[in-house]
């Protein structure tokens, strides 16, 4: 007989699934396939399989908690983020267990002892103080009638009774901390009580506070005024004095505008709109350049913006995000409006991600797709704290449209939401001729934040820089104890939205699954 410990992959889904059913034919309960494949995008360490002849038998599945906000006082629904994982925080001090079972004709082997001891040692190795997870009681409805649960626990702590559960996991080292009612709603056989349980790590050390994700964010918009260049060089000399001026107030992001740089389209006013985009398009590379210099040379993460990128004779709108730490990754605007579509021949992108950076992680909207809330979403199921919208808008009506859709995003994602534009008149260059803009960050709308939900906003139409500090600690308690909680309170048991394309996103691959 060969035995195996291994992390699962999603290659061993069906192989879960059947183990599932078998393990837990009361219940008839299992993961979905989309939820394994989440689980295993936001945590793949932490979960576990142990193979025999190499057939999967067994499974532990974990998340990484903050316990502060989970508490004592939690159900399962609660544990798991209703049932999507969105508790899970990988800068959290607790493993949670989620799962942990083994198939009826592989029980006595002491497998489930195996999985346990490599849960502790992923504890150890990942820092944790310690592992906690809900202990059914399914032998609890046999003495309901005589005993409580609380005697019922007592009677299994002295081995006078026997509970599948709680003793399995009493026998490794866990200990009661309380008893839960209402812990997993339909659960018969435990007459929905369960014992809260915990393993302490003895080997935790607490972390260091300058170990730790940095939670008070600076942010840098620059309201951009549009204006004439006489060449790339005075254009570049314009965006340091930003740059500079913005890492002087120890900014940790900075965000330019979409197509700030349209000024350099002057010189191809001669010939017609479509042709002078793609002669844009000549800067985007040295562009590219000279923000990751920049970004390490000021000590400052930079969202560039947007700049136009030809590419097999298609043309894009695309955008770095540079570094600090000198690393460059590129999003790319995904919804193409009209106007970019008839005058330039604009088509869109596919990659829709999230960015980890060293202020935890972030997502990036070109203009127009903030319209469309499908793509935040995905964005805030794989735990942005940030979106950033570089825009264009030539009238008040289209700002507008950006604007109230970017608050709405903060509302809807419970995250910070930061947009930056561009002002002025250009009167030699076709098609961009006009901006209207007013620069903001937007938070959600909570007791915790501004009651209209706008944390700084510059004034309309006017260069300047807006300087913004953000706090992401508020986020995580909006998310747990908010007067609403969006994300956690959606209805997964009648829709979900997924993305079907991996591991980006294409947006004509966008469902909206209605169960």
């Amino acid at each position: 007989m060969k035995i195996e410990i291994t992390h699962l992959t999603i290659t061993d889904y069906f192989d879960l699934k059947e183990s599932m059913l078998d393990a837990y034919t009361a219940w008839g309960a299992y993961w979905r396939d989309h939820q394994i494949e989440h689980l295993l995008k936001i945590f793949p360490e932490g979960q576990l399989c142990i193979k025999v002849d190499d057939k999967l038998v067994g499974a532990a599945l974990s998340l990484i908690v903050d316990y502060k906000n989970l508490g004592d006082n939690h159900t399962y629904k609660d544990a798991t983020g209703n049932y999507s994982f969105s508790s899970h925080d990988p800068y959290g001090d607790v493993l949670y267990g989620i799962e942990i079972f083994i198939r009826p004709e592989h029980r006595g082997l002491r497998l489930g002892r195996r999985l346990y001891d490599a849960r502790k040692e992923m504890c150890e190795k990942l820092n944790l103080r310690a592992i906690i997870a809900g202990a059914r009681l399914p032998r609890y409805a046999e003495h309901a009638q005589a005993l409580t649960p609380k005697a019922y626990i007592e009677k299994v702590k002295q081995k006078e009774l026997y509970d599948p559960t709680l003793t399995f996991q009493l026998s490794n080292e866990f200990h009661v901390r309380k008893i839960m009612k209402g812990y997993m709603p339909g659960d018969a056989e435990s007459m929905e009580y369960a014992a809260l349980i915990e393993w302490i790590n003895i080997y935790y050390e607490p972390k260091h506070k300058w170990l730790e994700k940095k939670t008070d964010v600076r942010l840098g918009l620059i309201q951009w005024q549009m204006r004439p260049f006489k060449n790339f060089e005075s254009l570049c000399e314009q965006i340091e004095f930003f740059i500079d001026a913005a890492s002087g107030y120890k900014s940790d992001f900075i965000l330019f505008p979409e197509f700030f740089h349209a000024p350099l389209m002057a010189e191809y006013n001669d010939i017609t709109e479509a042709e002078a985009i793609r002669g844009l398009a000549k800067y985007t590379e040295p562009l590219k350049n000279k923000f990751a210099e920049w970004a390490i040379s000021y000590n400052v993460n930079i969202i560039t913006g947007s700049f136009p990128d030809l590419r097999e004779g298609k043309l894009y709108n695309i955008g770095y995000l540079c570094h600090r730490n000198g690393k460059v990754e590129e999003y790319q605007k995904l919804h193409i409006t009209s106007g970019e579509r008839e005058s330039w021949g604009m088509v869109g992108g596919d990659v829709l991600k999230t960015y980890d950076t060293d202020c935890g992680k972030i997502g990036i909207l070109i203009c127009y797709d903030v319209e469309f809330p499908e793509l935040s979403r995905l964005l805030a199921d794989d735990g942005m704290d940030i979106l950033f919208v570089p825009f264009l808008t030539d009238t008040q009506n289209a700002y507008i449209r950006v604007r109230h859709c970017a608050q709405a995003r903060a509302v809807e994602n419970e995250c910070f939401v930061a947009i930056a534009g561009s002002v002025g008149n250009l009167p030699k260059v076709n098609n961009m001729d006009i901006q209207y803009a007013q620069s903001a960050v937007f938070t959600p709308s909570d007791f915790a934040f501004p009651t209209n939900g706008v944390k700084a906003e510059t004034t309309p139409n006017t260069e300047m820089t807006l300087i913004v500090d953000v706090d992401l600690i508020l986020l995580k308690e909006l998310n747990h104890k908010g007067a609403v909680t969006n994300l956690k309170d959606r209805r997964k048991d009648l829709y979900r939205l997924e993305s079907l394309k991996k591991p980006a996103v294409s947006v004509s691959n966008l469902e909206f699954a209605v169960a």
